[in-house]
Parts: structure tokens; sequence; C-alpha cells
């Protein structure tokens, strides 16, 4: 296993595992942000089912509201959200949380250009903010830091009226409750450096 990935695996595995040993009564939720009320410190995640931190399924409906920690030494950088859940750059779909149906959809995409292996730090995506979106040319560009892959797709003329935020892959967070949502523990995964001392 690269350090790398076993850092990664700490990241998750390790404080869920004090959480649930040293609770008492508290649960642990964690999934992808696709809706922030910074106003009202609301976040709404869909919830991570298979707790595979390399390969995570968010397909918990319906999407579930926390109220962020009202001590704020108990929260973390402040999410961003976003609707794209997953990037099957095999099949060429994008699975995206609809807010207004609130349900996913399944959207087709006609892959422009593909870069596997692109880490963070690569020249092509440093610095850049994702999705870069094109609408005279109809293309989207995304990129998956998990994933690795840097892609420019084309999808159809309804969907580029959708908000830029549709295409985003919103922010990982670990929620720590006792209550239903009212958390009180806030970490986001994906802001998180575990490198920094």
């Amino acid at each position: 296993m690269s350090k790398n990935r076993l850092w990664l695996h700490l990241l998750f595995v390790l404080p869920l595992g004090l959480v649930l040993g040293c609770a008492e009564g508290g649960k642990v939720d964690q999934g992808r942000v696709v809706e922030f009320d910074a106003a009202k410190r609301l976040v709404t995640i869909i919830r991570d089912v298979k707790n595979d931190t390399l390969n995570p399924d968010y397909s918990y409906l319906p999407p579930l509201t926390y109220a962020l920690p009202e001590d704020p030494a108990e929260t973390g950088p402040l999410p961003r959200a976003g609707g794209r859940l997953k990037l099957d750059a095999d099949k060429n779909q994008l699975k995206i949380y609809n807010p207004a149906a609130k349900n996913f959809l399944w959207i087709d995409f006609k892959p422009i250009e593909k870069i596997t292996r692109v880490e963070p730090n690569n020249p092509l995506v440093r610095g850049k903010s994702f999705p870069i979106i094109d609408r005279q040319k109809r293309t989207i560009t995304i990129y998956s830091p998990r994933q690795k892959i840097y892609e420019t797709i084309e999808v159809a003329e309804e969907y580029l009226k959708w908000p830029d935020s549709t295409w985003a892959a919103g922010d990982e967070v670990r929620i720590y409750y006792k209550e239903e949502g009212k958390s009180l523990r806030f970490m986001n995964i994906t802001q998180t450096d575990i490198f920094k001392k």
C-alpha cells in the first residue's frame, strides 16, 4: 500500500473508529455535500453507503440535512456544495443529484478529451477551479482528484442551462451527532490537509 493510500485510509478509518469506540451513544455520518446554506449553517449530504475510501457510493436517499456545530472549534472548513456524485469515465456518464426532483440523474456525455493519472500538483489542474464550462462549445471540463482524471466532456444543450455547481463534486464530510440533524463535530475531509503540522 502506498504512503498516500495509507494516510488516506487512516484519515477515513481511524477517526471513525475512535469516534465510534469512545462516543457515548453518538453516531457518525459521512457523505458528499450537495447543498450548503451558510446563513442558516445547514449542510445537506448524500450519504456514502459503501464506506470504501477509494470507491465511495453516494446513493442514500432522501438527502440528510445537519446543522453545523454551535461550537466553532468543532467545525472544520466550511463545505463547498456540488451536484456531481460520480464520474463513470468508462460508460461516459455522470451521476448528478437533482435538487428539484430530490433524486439522482444519470447524464450521458460525449468525451472530448480524457487524461488519466493526473495528480493534484500537475500544472494542468494546479491552481485552477473546476468545473470549467464553455457554453458556446457545449463543453464542461472536470477534474476528479480521487480518480486522477481530467476530462472535457460535451453534454446535451438542455443541461448547460443548469447551475455551474451541478458539475462540481461537493466536499466529502464526516459528521458526529447524537441528535438527528444536529452535528456536534464536523470534519471537512476534502479540505483537511493531514500532512499539515
